[in-house]
């Protein structure tokens, strides 16, 4: 019946079979939810016609709602809904011109394809994620990414010039930054979007210092509402809000995006680490020779790469394959001698030639020299690659080829400021050792943000309930360390009940506003960022992460 109304209106494809469901039921999360229909939008029209459609339909049947999807590359199961999944890779997903170092984007455009066009031009969107392979633009956005070049760029939000999006109202607005004379005129137009920006402002305005309290004090977070940014006495952008809200506010159909130019030298520099306990020490020596990025994985990453050694190199794609393999054979000398280190740091410097990389890495190298590390120089950027893949492809290696358990994103993208890592890594490792969980550690050192992707077997009950015990755990620790609970996956169903680990009741309740404010029927993407409180609708709960914890 869903199926045939909406075809009578919609231009693209509406599914409600079974391998369609089921395939729509899992993205890179732990989770299974089921959807009632899978759409493929043809452009904006479509969509906009759907939410009027599911805003008629919404007092017959409670439960209609809109996830918007584009490549299923969420670790935090922001793309799953029980209602209507649009998947806008299909058709919303063109790249338009580059001018000025801007570009036009849809959110159906995979960032791989992206990359290739713009890197034509010497250009790059440097806040991409790992997963830059797999990913589309539209979930950069909805979550905020950052990746490796954070440290130096920033995330997604500092690249967002203008948007396109449609509102819970059915109609699509541009969104862009706004003097206090527009926003004053916006604000009095007294419709739907007027009456948002209003509803915004006064919030910002009347709860300023709740709001300010609340703002967490490490360098990436994308935990709640991104609502501190939003005015800054001078301009008014409500894309600082959009941005990492998940899809909860409105679907964006189109951005406008900064691009920055690609330096054409770069050169990787590896430390190895005994021990863990001078890691903030070394990230404040490194930081001081400004680099682009300070990457980190653990022995138990290391010692992934070398049990599944062909499948890595096969995924780095080399003319050169044995040369490759020689080049491993330092390393593996070195780790005979000394041991496996109990860390891998990458600092990655680029720049206009050989010469200014050259001094960058000389003034590291004696910086940290009263360390007495192990270090290494990359010669080449096929030796750059092998480190570079390690750290990208451990969660592939993962998931692909160990039997009987698979990946358990639950608690894989903690923050706190790099001088608490040396205190923080040890407690927060005893307390997944405690559970005898098999797990890898990853992430952005110069951040203080770390991915941890236990490896378990989800058919056992006891594992499924460990998921519980562990989050509250390694969250009340991010707690005490004043971090974040998310960097850069953002909440989706794994996180959101977990939120009152990092705000105050006050700072939720301004969250739920928020939600409210934007989508006052709870169209968009329900349960992620604030729990669902509308009939017939789940999520934000324990209750129901637990229930969809996908048994396989």
């Amino acid at each position: 019946m869903l199926r045939e109304e909406i075809e009578e209106f919609f231009k693209g494809e509406v599914f409600d079979d079974e391998e369609s469901i089921s395939l729509y039921s899992h993205d890179a999360s732990l989770f299974e939810v089921r959807p009632k229909l899978i759409v493929y939008p043809k452009d904006s029209e479509d969509l906009k016609n759907l939410i009027k459609f599911i805003n008629e339909k919404k007092s017959e049947d409670p439960s209609l709602s809109l996830a918007i999807r584009a490549a299923g590359s969420c670790m935090s199961g922001g793309s799953l809904n029980e209602s209507i999944i649009a998947d806008v890779t299909k058709h919303i997903n063109k790249i338009g011109d580059v001018e000025n170092s801007r570009i036009s984007v849809e959110p159906g455009v995979f960032y791989r394809d992206f990359e290739k066009e713009v890197s034509r031009m010497g250009l790059e969107l440097p806040c991409f994620p790992a997963s830059k392979n797999l990913c589309a633009l539209g979930g950069m956005i909805g979550n905020n990414c950052g990746g490796e070049k954070t440290l130096r760029w920033g995330k997604m939000e500092n690249f967002i010039l203008n948007t396109r999006v449609i509102f819970a109202d059915g109609k699509e607005y541009e969104v862009r930054p706004l003097t206090i004379q527009e926003l004053e005129k916006k604000m009095s137009q007294g419709d739907f979007e007027g009456k948002t920006y209003k509803s915004i402002f006064n919030l910002i305005k009347d709860n300023a210092k709740v709001i300010e309290n609340a703002r967490p004090k490490v360098s990436k977070n994308s935990a709640g509402y991104y609502i501190w940014n939003v005015w800054d006495g001078k301009t008014f952008d409500l894309n600082k809000l959009l941005v990492g809200s998940q899809g909860t506010l409105g679907v964006v159909t189109q951005a406008d995006l900064r691009l920055v130019p690609i330096e054409p030298v770069s050169k990787l520099f590896v430390i190895f680490l005994p021990n863990i306990s001078r890691i903030a020490e070394l990230v404040n020596e490194i930081i001081a020779t400004e680099p682009d990025s300070i990457e980190s994985y653990d022995d138990a990453t290391l010692k992934l790469a070398f049990r599944f050694f062909p499948e890595m190199l096969r995924s780095m794609k080399t003319k050169h394959f044995l040369k490759l393999i020689l080049s491993f054979i330092p390393e593996a000398f070195m780790f005979l001698r000394r041991g496996i280190p109990k860390l891998v740091v990458l600092v990655e410097y680029s720049g206009k030639d050989d010469q200014e990389i050259r001094e960058k890495v000389l003034k590291l190298r004696k910086r940290i020299r009263h360390f007495k590390f192990l270090t290494r120089m990359t010669r080449s950027e096929e030796e750059s690659k092998k480190y570079w893949t390690i750290r990208r492809e451990s969660f592939n290696l993962l998931r692909k080829h160990v039997k009987g358990r698979r990946t358990a994103p639950f608690v894989d993208d903690v923050v706190v400021l790099p001088e608490y890592m040396p205190d923080f890594l040890p407690k927060m490792k005893n307390i997944l050792d405690k559970y005898k969980l098999e797990y890898t550690i990853a992430g952005h050192a110069g951040n203080g943000n770390f991915h941890i992707i236990p490896l378990m077997d989800m058919k056992r009950v006891e594992n499924r309930s460990l998921i519980k015990t562990v989050s509250e755990e390694i969250y009340e620790l991010v707690k005490e360390y004043k971090g974040s609970i998310t960097g850069e996956h953002n909440d989706g169903l794994v996180r959101t009940p977990y939120l009152d680990k990092m705000y105050d009741q006050e700072t939720l309740e301004l969250f739920r506003k928020i939600k409210d404010i934007f989508d006052p029927k709870e169209i968009f993407n329900p349960g992620k960022k604030v729990p669902s409180v509308k009939a017939n609708m789940g999520g934000g709960s324990i209750e129901y992460m637990e229930d969809h914890i996908a048994h396989k």
